[in-house]
């Protein structure tokens, strides 16, 4: 992830220094739509309060934290998840298969080290990066974060992790070392929000890989409405 130099004042925290609304983002018409400031830090504290007013850190190496809210917002609710035909067969084989499992949570360092490795692919470096991995890994001890997991004849092949506060949950990123890997663990987190009333997954940003599985762009006041809700439930 590369960006042009701002031509507009960017409001920057201190560690003490709380965050502006989401709907002070830059738009369209600016350098860099989405962006809402830079600073502060990534400790467990600063990031649930980010993702509770629907604010999420994104930024490469050699840059300062930057945080985004950006509008419209990628959302896939899970009952609008789309299991094309042929990975259906895919999923009913694997489901079936003994020597494959999904879980949860028993791989949260490594999950999200592949997800870096991947998001490298193709690329000039990774948001994931080093300071990343390792707040997220705290979020993840704090019970804010998870893992999902896809393994085959005991070999972790694909994954995602998540933050989930309440009954909000953000995608983060996923990998797949083997064909649908990663859409095993989507499909068994679907499964798993169904099971937990959850009934939407941010998804953050807008990809076709994404509007693919299901899901749609909403506003970005649609999406803090939601939040409320999710959070309070």
């Amino acid at each position: 992830m590369s960006h042009p130099p701002p031509t507009r004042r960017l409001p920057v925290l201190g560690l003490d220094s709380a965050f502006p609304p989401a709907d002070q983002a830059w738009g369209d018409a600016d350098p860099i739509p989405g962006l809402l400031c830079a600073g502060a830090d990534l400790s467990v504290e600063r990031l649930v309060w980010a993702y509770s007013q629907g604010i999420f850190p994104w930024f490469s190496e050699g840059e300062p934290i930057l945080w985004w809210s950006p509008d419209p917002r990628m959302v896939l609710q899970v009952a609008d998840f789309n299991v094309s035909r042929s990975f259906g067969k895919v999923l009913r084989q694997f489901q079936n298969n003994h020597a494959s499992e999904t879980l949860m949570d028993t791989a949260f360092p490594e999950v999200i080290a592949r997800c870096a490795h991947t998001a490298r692919a193709g690329q000039q470096g990774t948001w994931i990066v080093p300071a990343m991995q390792a707040a997220y890994v705290r979020l993840h001890e704090a019970g804010f974060a998870h893992s999902v997991e896809t393994w085959v004849n005991g070999k972790l092949v694909g994954g995602l992790y998540f933050t989930q506060i309440g009954k909000a949950v953000f995608g983060e990123s996923m990998f797949s070392l083997q064909t649908n890997a990663s859409k095993m663990a989507l499909a068994a987190l679907v499964e798993w929000c169904k099971a937990q009333g959850i009934a939407w997954i941010d998804c953050q940003q807008q990809t076709t890989h994404l509007a693919s599985l299901g899901a749609k762009p909403i506003a970005r006041s649609r999406f803090m409405r939601q939040l409320a809700q999710a959070l309070h439930a």
